[in-house]
């Protein structure tokens, strides 16, 4: 494989891929490589390998209502997915992708970009998994699906095997009436890393929580649902459910102090924003 493929079809990509004498970076939207590869120069670390350019695949494109199912593409941006009429919830995925870098970010970044890049702070991940999303994940022998939690495994680290190329993330739909929320703490709105999200993805019935999903990120080598907190609001009035989250629903995190917050800090900031989120919309504008 020379420095530089742009191939046109997704087998043909998978061939370059399996017949390459070394991994080359695989790359959609750039906005994750090219920065770490001008770091890498600038430090006289110049990063060789070649890259294989996915941009012009059209089975990678796209928004689809699949049934039971929607399908988004791996190159589908973040302005796209801001911009789809896509059901309630969704909603906190659609507000991730308001947030994530600037303008020129949201429109060359890619959702699955995101994801493969496994950053701790990855804005895409708290709220798929609150959505219990798969990735599709494709080589010569076929395609697979896994579960994102499955998928992605510590800090920059992923299930994605040799030959392989992430083509979609798969959401199931949730009950009609859904609705989710994304709270976010960064230094800024926009153009930072986050020091805190929280998801939450509710399912009410007559009133009360029929089903709660609850994710946090940046607050782990990778990003947690909390499921004693998803089953401590099960079966309460939605009007309830801000005065819940307690410390101990947090246990199983494990922030860390860095530039941006310390653990103490992110622990407490995680409680703050798990009621924001869980709080009827005026009362989250309050907090």
């Amino acid at each position: 494989m020379t420095a530089y493929r742009r191939p046109t079809r997704l087998t043909e990509a998978l061939a370059l891929l399996a017949e390459a004498p070394e991994p080359p970076l695989l790359l959609a939207g750039g906005t994750d490589i090219y920065p770490a590869r001008a770091a890498a120069e600038a430090w006289m670390r110049p990063v060789d390998r070649p890259l294989l350019d996915l941009s012009a695949l059209p089975e990678l494109a796209g928004i689809e209502d699949r049934g039971d199912h929607h399908r988004i593409g791996a190159l589908v941006t973040w302005a796209a997915l801001r911009d789809a009429a896509l059901p309630p919830w969704f909603d906190a995925l659609r507000q991730a992708a308001r947030q994530v870098g600037g303008a020129q970010v949201q429109n060359r970044g890619t959702l699955v970009g995101n994801l493969c890049n496994a950053s701790p702070a990855a804005d895409g991940v708290p709220p798929l998994l609150a959505l219990d999303a798969e990735i599709e994940l494709a080589c010569l022998g076929g395609v697979r699906r896994l579960a994102l939690g499955d998928f992605l495994r510590g800090n920059r680290q992923t299930a994605l095997a040799p030959g392989e190329i992430a083509t979609a993330v798969l959401v199931p739909k949730a009950a009609p009436g859904s609705v989710a929320r994304f709270e976010k703490l960064g230094a800024r709105t926009y153009l930072v890393i986050s020091i805190v999200m929280v998801v939450a993805v509710i399912e009410v019935e007559a009133g009360r929580i029929a089903r709660a999903r609850i994710a946090v990120g940046a607050c782990s080598a990778v990003a947690q649902r909390l499921p004693g907190l998803e089953a401590a609001l099960a079966g309460l009035p939605l009007a309830a459910a801000a005065s819940i989250p307690a410390a101990a629903h947090l246990a199983a995190l494990t922030p860390i102090d860095d530039i941006r917050a310390t653990a103490a800090y992110r622990r407490q900031a995680a409680l703050v924003l798990l009621r924001r989120a869980l709080a009827p919309p005026a009362e989250a504008r309050a907090a």
